[in-house]
């Protein structure tokens, strides 16, 4: 199955602007929206695409701007739908859940609800995340029970569940799809990768909270976008598919290995600070059903895509430098 036009929800977003640049070297029209304005080139590939004549944005925020978004796509007729919209930042859900569940789940439904109606609408891929299962020891294959543990995750959690019933009461063509850590050129600078580069190479000092010890596994954005490409087209709808390395680490680690790479010592750069509240300590997905199912591999290693994204911060420091580096709430 291939897509001529697709419409991206959080088209700003890392993932998401690094898929708008995929779907655009694949030959479709995009249509993209966002609650915030285009920022920096830097952190958007579609202003270095060939194709970004076939590219369009709408500033629209999913809370307020609902009929701006339907209107777009009733016009636009998208087969495919990809959404990275969402209310994001794990510790920060706690200071106000009612944020995350307005954003989160209820714009969600009213959006869902709107867009079953549609006919020419043949696959929705949701973005979910692999917070909805909690902290876990053990891998964890797509079958696992939920047990989130903060805000963040119990609106993904309840989002995932009303998109299940609204598949098995509506036929509605939702593909779930969880990944590891995001990480890669062009990131929030607020995210671990990045803000370690950047402290690495500017003298900073990082605090690593919990001494580092929580453990994760990193895909690199390419690698994201070509897993979303296969759940569109070979995916079946109501499943559920993992999109992971089988590599973990702890943060520590990851810090380290970006020390080695970039030349400073582990223990100049970094500050040992307490644990921020309701972090789970491990996320280990497995994703044989990807693997098997949609011939899904990561085709970049950690060590490959942490050199490409300390290419990407050394030729734009300049710029970064005269940017925020830490995360800026929006109501």
């Amino acid at each position: 199955m291939t897509f001529e036009r697709i419409a991206v929800l959080g088209s700003n977003s890392f993932a998401g602007s690094v898929f708008v640049a995929r779907a655009l070297a694949d030959g479709a029209e995009v249509v993209g929206f966002n609650r915030s304005a285009e920022g920096s080139a830097i952190f958007l590939p579609v202003k270095k695409s060939a194709h970004q004549d076939r590219y369009t944005f709408h500033q629209a925020d999913i809370n307020h701007d609902l009929e701006k978004i339907l209107a777009v796509l009733e016009q636009f007729k998208p087969t495919l739908i990809v959404d990275f919209a969402g209310q994001g930042m794990v510790a920060e859900s706690w200071h106000d859940p009612v944020q995350w569940y307005n954003t989160n789940i209820l714009a969600k439904v009213r959006l869902h609800e709107r867009l079953r109606r549609y006919d020419w609408l043949e696959r929705y891929i949701r973005i979910s995340t692999p917070e909805v299962y909690g902290s876990q020891e053990s891998t964890i294959t797509e079958s696992l029970h939920y047990l989130p543990s903060t805000p963040y995750a119990v609106s993904h959690a309840a989002i995932d569940m009303s998109l299940r019933a609204f598949h098995q009461n509506y036929a509605f063509p939702v593909i779930f799809t969880r990944y590891a850590n995001f990480y890669g050129p062009g990131q929030q600078l607020y995210r671990i990768v990045p803000r370690t580069i950047i402290y690495a190479l500017t003298g900073k000092t990082l605090q690593l909270h919990g001494g580092g010890t929580a453990v994760r596994a990193f895909i690199a954005a390419d690698d994201v976008a070509d897993g979303i490409m296969r759940a569109a087209s070979q995916g079946n709808p109501g499943e559920i598919y993992h999109f992971s390395p089988e590599r973990f680490m702890s943060i520590r680690q990851v810090v380290e290995i970006i020390c080695e790479r970039v030349g400073v010592v582990f223990g100049d750069l970094v500050e040992m600070v307490p644990d921020r509240a309701g972090k789970d300590q491990a996320y280990l997905m497995d994703a044989t059903k990807a693997r098997t199912v949609l011939g899904w591999h990561e085709g970049v290693s950690f060590e490959q895509g942490i050199d490409q994204t300390i290419a990407w911060v050394r030729d734009n420091l300049d710029e970064i430098k005269r940017l925020p580096l830490n995360y800026l709430h929006k109501d």
